[in-house]
């Protein structure tokens, strides 16, 4: 038993000094409760790994079972726990750090028995005294959060507009990140709780920062559009108004949407997206006519435009704007001609994609026009 022990912390310390120096997971945990802080001193360190070698291998049946480190609640504690060890060894948690420091940081929330990860932006103006907007951006199928928020960079806004900016990473569905907008069914590929985590996120963000709980918007790219349409749908509690870009609504969303309040949208798309198809028609898709004339419908706006046109350095952009909804609000719909499957480099009147949609959305409050 001594000689199972010793192997298993030479094993374990050189996989946790992997972990800390060589891919730099050194990072600041805000989840409420600390997974790995057994020692409840916010922070992650060698006392609690020599506690958690103590146990390792134990389950529900054991007197020194110790349900705290079964990380995965399986009853057991197995390998499975100690790699999501090695995820937070070394970091610091809970009350822990500065909430007015600003700047980019990576940081990880525990739910549902996983490790969850987002990036948050402080921008330079934030200073506690007053409350801020939230913005959440999520990545297409296949993203990467730290990769996304350089395409999708609303970081200069959120310097300029004074709002907290948030890049939640998906977890993986046969080996690429994804969002998991659809219902639990048989027919659903994907058992990962994104609702629930994006709650527990939204939720913790509010705990630790000055955040004006009636201005959290919610935008993404391709799958991260389908997963904010679905916000909108099922948790429109939490969410003010929405952005689309290069996404649109599944059949189920459509068909069981029941947002509790106007819901202010503004989608971005280009006519030859081969993977969301303008046009719908693919994989249980809508087309792009399909999701205006839902929020039309729903916000009661206009159903006559004002149409606009533009040309940006030969792509043409047609501008359309349901006006006079529900609570003052509205849909906004950039039609990109020939655009493809992109986080579009336009510029509309001066204003790039983040500027589009913030200057939309931040027009609202969950009760409408702010």
């Amino acid at each position: 038993m001594c000689q199972r022990i010793t192997t298993f912390a030479i094993i374990a310390i050189a996989l946790m000094l992997i972990a800390l120096f060589i891919t730099g997971r050194t990072v600041p945990s805000t989840a409420a409760a600390c997974p790995g802080d057994f020692d409840g001193n916010k922070r992650v360190n060698i006392a609690d790994f020599l506690a958690f070698v103590e146990v390792f291998g134990t389950s529900s049946a054991d007197a020194n079972y110790n349900v705290q480190m079964d990380l995965d609640n399986n009853g057991s504690v197995t390998m499975a726990d100690f790699l999501a060890f090695v995820e937070v060894f070394g970091t610091e948690c809970g009350g822990g750090g500065d909430t007015n420091t600003t700047g980019l940081f990576t940081q990880t929330l525990f739910h549902g028995g996983v490790t969850r990860e987002y990036i948050i932006y402080v921008p330079e103006a934030y200073d506690g005294t007053s409350k801020v907007p939230l913005m959440l951006n999520f990545h297409g199928y296949g993203g990467i959060a730290n990769q996304y928020l350089k395409y999708a960079d609303m970081r200069p806004l959120a310097d300029i507009e004074n709002f907290i900016l948030v890049y939640p990473q998906g977890t993986l569905l046969n080996g690429d990140p994804h969002w998991n907008s659809g219902l639990e069914s048989d027919n659903n590929k994907s058992d990962a709780d994104d609702f629930g985590f994006v709650e527990a996120l939204i939720d913790e963000i509010c705990s630790r920062y000055n955040i004006d709980s009636a201005r959290v918007y919610s935008c993404g790219y391709s799958n991260g559009a389908f997963f904010t349409y679905a916000l909108a749908c099922y948790h429109s509690d939490k969410i003010a108004a929405i952005g689309s870009v290069a996404g649109t609504m599944m059949e189920e969303t459509y068909n069981n949407c029941r947002p509790s309040h106007p819901m202010a949208m503004i989608n971005i798309h280009g006519t030859s997206d081969y993977v969301v198809p303008y046009g719908g028609g693919s994989k249980g898709l809508l087309s792009i006519d399909e999701v205006l004339a839902y929020w039309i419908g729903f916000n009661n706006t206009s159903t006559t435009p004002i149409v606009n046109r533009m040309n940006d350095r030969g792509v043409t952009i047609e501008h359309y704007s349901y006006t006079d909804g529900d609570n003052n609000t509205s849909v906004e719909h950039y039609k990109v001609i020939d655009g493809g499957h992109v986080w579009f480099d336009i510029s509309y009147d001066g204003s790039n994609t983040s500027r589009l949609i913030w200057n939309f959305v931040s027009r609202y409050d969950i009760n409408g026009t702010n």
